[in-house]
């Protein structure tokens, strides 16, 4: 009992640490910045990802009504001139679990909404008198465009995914430490991660940008890549322990694989509007 509860806690902690890390790397949520103006800090979370039919609002909060604000902005990957524009300030309210937050002076703008795929790179000016500094000029942010995705898809997807990564640490744990339950977890792991990440992935993925399946042999998108890599893995070793009950290699490359597509950020090489072709593309580009 005493040692089931130690695998069991390891297997939450190596869990909830993984998750926090490609949340904290991925591409798609928000970026985090800090600069200082006048003797002020200021910390801000930039839009990264936007879907398509809501406002694609960048807004700073900023009390200090001295302070101005110069939004920077062109098509992702495109030879366009910058448009520059002031950013309004306005009354706005800060987000919260439940109901409206306080009420918030913000500095604000909305770009142009994009086609699914479509991105917007931003970078921010911001000016009090004669001192001024810049938000991200010399690796502006990208926002990309995104379809809306229904909530009984979405959400499905996600919890599959998780319970994968968790199923998979708790066989990978099990293995290392010799126990005789390796097997029933790498099956739940291969179950869920086949229906989280091979079925209702590519759902998402249409819903999102319109496309089923980006990755091999008909795209370059790491995540779909990945997730069949791991996949593939998982059966191996499903297949392996069931000639051999106690074999602990094939599960623990396993779980190091499954590892090792959460260490790849969500959606990199993911779908890509190329403006000048009108097409979707995949893949790591320049």
């Amino acid at each position: 009992m005493k040692n089931s509860f130690i695998l069991w806690t390891i297997t939450i902690v190596i869990t909830v640490s993984t998750m926090i890390y490609q949340r904290a790397t991925g591409p798609t949520y928000p970026k985090h910045v800090k600069v200082e103006l006048g003797n002020q800090e200021y910390k801000f979370k930039l839009l990264r990802s936007n879907e398509i039919g809501s406002p694609c609002d960048i807004q700073l909060p900023i009390e200090d009504k001295d302070v101005k604000a110069k939004i920077y902005y062109k098509k992702y990957k495109t030879n366009d001139e910058l448009t520059i524009v002031d950013m309004e300030r306005i009354k706005s309210h800060k987000k919260a679990f439940f109901g409206e937050g306080d009420e918030i002076e913000v500095l604000t703008t909305t770009l142009p909404e994009q086609p699914a795929a479509g991105k917007i790179t931003y970078y921010i000016e911001l000016i009090k008198g004669n001192d001024h500094v810049f938000i991200q000029k010399e690796e502006p942010v990208v926002v990309r465009f995104k379809g809306f995705v229904p909530r009984y898809i979405l959400i499905p997807h996600v919890l599959f995914m998780i319970i994968s990564l968790f199923a998979g640490t708790r066989a990978g744990v099990e293995a290392i430490a010799g126990g005789d339950k390796t097997r029933k977890f790498a099956i739940v792991t291969l179950i869920v991660l086949f229906i989280g990440g091979l079925i209702l992935g590519p759902i998402v993925q249409l819903y999102a940008f319109g496309e089923l399946w980006t990755g091999w042999p008909f795209g370059g998108d790491w995540t779909d890549n990945k997730t069949l890599f791991a996949w593939i893995f998982w059966l191996i070793a499903v297949i392996v322990l069931k000639k051999k009950p106690h074999n602990r290699l094939w599960p623990i490359i396993a779980v190091i694989v499954l590892f090792a597509m959460y260490m790849i950020p969500h959606s990199m090489g993911g779908s890509e509007l190329n403006n000048e072709t009108g097409k979707i593309e995949t893949g790591m580009k320049e």
